[in-house]
């Protein structure tokens, strides 16, 4: 493609709705940030209603619930998650649209560098979190899942950044959004799953009830139960690790047909491998007797680290046949 037929209006519409959708996830992450906060006083005056016996009934028990006809206020606790989920879905339709306009500002799939997959794989991240942690009782997770988000979409927007404009002629393949896209939606749910289960073990670490002042036992204390937790990561993991190995499955099968070769131990090729592997270890730990619960969960935490690990690190300290990160 001639660099000259970069449409540089729809560019620039690509960076202004990706500056929006960061903008709009730090406002999603404040907002869950005061459900957060306003959750101990909520908890705290509902333990001084039990306590005082709040509005008796006639009988003399106490009342449960607002009394016949009450028009009952939402707290700030559901206005500060129902803004906040809104918000997300806001920032979501922005990024999405961004990546839609830097292809169509590029005439190509838009996924050929990093910039690209960190801002879809975060994007998948989000989607995923939409559809798995929308019970109300999960919605005090968001806010573990935002920190990553905007770490990611700051990095994107700086470090990452690369303007629009043609793939190299290696990406330049019908290869690319299919094995790339399974590689992002593998990553983005990972994502959510490695949050679930990191937030697992500090429950476990702070069970319910559990007396503590510290500011990680105050965290601890809004989380959703242990259990819960833990189904929601074997959940999203489950089915991001199907979809992960097909990734790498399938970008064997283009190496073959660009490199002649199936299989080269290249460090970015080994690095995917593996880190399907540790998470064919966490599916096996968690229908394994003494591994299911704890180790389990360190497992899937550490396949999440070595997703970070092979998109930084692989991409852009060690040298191989994938070095396409497209930076500035």
């Amino acid at each position: 493609m001639d660099p000259m037929a970069i449409d540089p209006v729809l560019a620039r519409y690509s960076d202004l709705t990706f500056q929006t959708a960061f903008a709009v996830y730090v406002l999603a992450m404040v907002m869950f940030a005061g459900q957060y906060a306003s959750a101990r006083v909520k908890r705290s005056q509902e333990r001084e209603l039990v306590r005082a016996g709040a509005s008796a009934s006639p009988a003399g028990v106490p009342r449960v619930g607002p009394a016949p006809g009450q028009v009952v206020e939402r707290s700030w606790h559901e206005k500060f998650g129902g803004m906040g989920y809104a918000l997300i879905v806001v920032a979501a339709v922005s990024q999405l649209a961004s990546l839609v306009l830097r292809g169509l500002a590029t005439d190509r799939f838009p996924l050929g560098n990093m910039y690209e997959f960190t801002s879809a794989m975060v994007l998948v991240a989000v989607v995923g979190g939409l559809v798995f942690i929308r019970k109300p009782e999960h919605r005090p997770l968001w806010i573990f899942v935002l920190v990553p988000v905007v770490l990611l979409v700051f990095l994107c927007g700086t470090v990452l950044y690369a303007d629009a404009a043609p793939v190299v002629p290696a990406l330049q393949s019908f290869w690319l959004p299919i094995h790339v896209s399974l590689a992002v939606i593998g990553s983005g749910l990972f994502l959510v799953g490695g949050v679930a289960s990191l937030m697992f073990l500090l429950r476990i670490r702070y069970p319910a009830g559990a007396e503590g002042s510290g500011l990680i036992a105050r965290i601890a204390e809004h989380l959703p139960g242990a259990e819960s937790l833990d189904r929601l990561a074997y959940r999203v993991t489950i089915i991001a690790f199907p979809i992960f190995g097909l990734g790498v499955i399938l970008g064997g099968v283009w190496a073959e047909a660009a490199w002649g070769r199936f299989w080269g131990w290249d460090p970015k090729e080994t690095m995917s491998f593996v880190t399907w592997v540790v998470y064919a270890a966490y599916l096996h730990a968690r229908a394994t007797a003494g591994w299911r619960d704890v180790k389990a969960a360190w497992i899937n935490v550490t396949g999440f680290a070595m997703v970070v690990f092979n998109l930084f690190f692989i991409n852009m300290v060690v040298s191989g046949l994938h070095s396409y990160a497209g930076l500035n």
